[in-house]
C-alpha cells in the first residue's frame, strides 16, 4: 500500500545507509471494483491495469499482486504487461478462480488453497462471492483424493504455477496457537501488542490449519511448487522473520522433513526468482548469504530461531544487537 516506501528502503538499504535484508519490490496492489482499502487504486479497466504495471515497472518493482476483486480482463491485462518487462505476478484472489488464474498464466498464487473460490457452487464469473462461509465448507470438505482437487493441481502444475504457504497468518486465527513468545511481544507496538492479545482471545478452534497443511503436503507429492511466507497481517502477531521461522516449522508439523521445509524457504524461492545459480543453497561461488544458527534443525526445526549471526554477502550481522538497538522505537513513530 506504500510503494514508494518500500522502493526507498530497498535502495536506502542498497546504498548502505541502514542495515537490512535484499528486497524485491512489488508494485502496489491490483484491485477491481469492490476495494475497501483506503490507500489502494481501484483499476477502472484493462487498460489502467496496463498502464499501472507500466508505470510502477518503470518506477523499479520486479513483481505485481493481483487483488481480491480484479476481474478477468484486468488480470490478462497485468499478466502481458509484467511478462513482457520479465516480472512475476502473484495473486491474493477471489473473483477469479485459481483454475482460471492458472490459464491467464500468473505465476503463483498467495496463502494456500483456503482461499480458492473454485469449490464455491455460488461462484459467478468475475464476482467474489459475497460470503466466505460457503467457500470455508467447501473447502473444509475436500480431500486430497477430491477429483477437484486432483484437476486443480494438475491445472496449477501444467501451467507452472506456484503456490505459496502462509501457515503462520491461518494459525492466529486457530484459539489454541500459536504459541505466545516474549520475543513477538517485545517487537510489537504497545497498540499492536494489545490488539493482538485480545483478539487472540475471541479466536474459535478452527479446523482450517489442519486441511491447509495437507493439501500443501499432497499438492508438493503431486509434483507442485509451494514456496513459503509469514503473511504478517491477520490478527496480528505474525512478525516478519520470527514469522518466516513459523512457516518454517509449521511445514514440518505439515509432514515434511526439516530439510524439505528449510528448502522449501530456501531453494524454491530462489529457482523461483531465477536466482538459483547465485543464493538459495550453499555451494562454492555462491554468494554468502548465510543464516547461523545454534543447534541442527535438520534434526530439531525450533533450533531454527536461536539464530547467531546472519550473513549477507558474506558480511555478518548480529541479529540481536539489530533487534536490542531499535528497542523501544519500532511501532512507536
Amino acid at each position: 500500500m506504500e510503494p514508494y516506501a518500500d522502493l526507498n528502503l530497498k535502495n536506502w538499504i542498497d546504498a548502505g545507509k541502514i542495515p537490512g535484508p535484499k528486497i524485491h519490490v512489488t508494485g502496489p496492489y491490483l484491485e477491481g471494483e469492490g476495494n475497501f482499502r483506503l490507500p489502494v487504486h481501484e483499476l477502472l479497466g484493462p487498460e489502467d491495469a496496463r498502464q499501472t504495471v507500466e508505470f510502477w515497472a518503470d518506477q523499479g518493482v520486479t513483481s505485481f499482486k493481483a487483488f481480491v476483486h480484479i476481474t478477468t480482463g484486468e488480470l490478462r491485462a497485468v499478466i502481458d504487461g509484467a511478462h513482457k518487462r520479465g516480472l512475476k505476478v502473484t495473486g491474493h484472489l477471489c473473483s477469479i478462480t485459481y483454475h482460471e488464474a492458472a490459464e491467464l498464466g500468473i505465476d503463483n498464487i498467495e496463502h494456500g488453497f483456503a482461499l480458492a473460490t473454485d469449490f464455491n457452487s455460488e461462484k459467478k464469473p468475475d464476482i467474489c462471492p459475497p460470503t466466505t462461509e460457503q467457500s470455508r465448507a467447501a473447502f473444509l470438505a475436500l480431500t486430497p483424493d477430491s477429483p477437484q482437487v486432483r484437476d486443480l493441481f494438475q491445472t496449477l502444475i501444467h501451467h507452472h504455477v506456484a503456490i505459496t504457504s502462509t501457515l503462520p497468518v491461518l494459525e492466529a486465527y486457530s484459539s489454541d496457537r500459536p504459541p505466545l513468545q516474549q520475543r513477538i511481544l517485545d517487537v510489537l507496538s504497545p497498540q499492536a501488542q494489545a490488539g493482538y492479545l485480545s483478539q487472540r482471545l475471541l479466536q474459535l478452534a478452527s479446523r482450517s490449519l489442519k486441511k491447509e497443511m495437507e493439501l500443501e503436503r499432497a499438492f508438493v507429492k503431486a509434483g507442485g511448487t509451494l514456496l513459503a511466507g509469514p503473511d504478517p497481517t491477520g490478527i496480528g502477531g505474525v512478525v516478519a522473520g520470527f514469522g518466516d521461522q513459523r512457516e518454517v516449522e509449521l511445514l514440518v508439523e505439515a509432514g515434511f522433513t526439516p530439510v524439505e521445509a528449510i528448502h522449501i524457504a530456501t531453494q524454491n524461492g530462489a529457482q523461483f526468482l531465477h536466482e538459483d545459480d547465485r543464493i538459495g543453497t550453499l555451494a562454492p561461488g555462491k554468494v554468502a548469504d548465510l543464516v547461523i544458527v545454534r543447534g541442527d534443525p535438520s534434526s530439531k526445526i525450533s533450533d531454527i530461531e536461536n539464530v547467531e549471526i546472519v550473513f549477507k554477502d558474506g558480511v555478518g550481522y548480529d541479529s540481536v544487537k539489530l533487534i536490542d538497538s531499535v528497542r523501544g522505537l519500532v511501532g512507536l513513530r
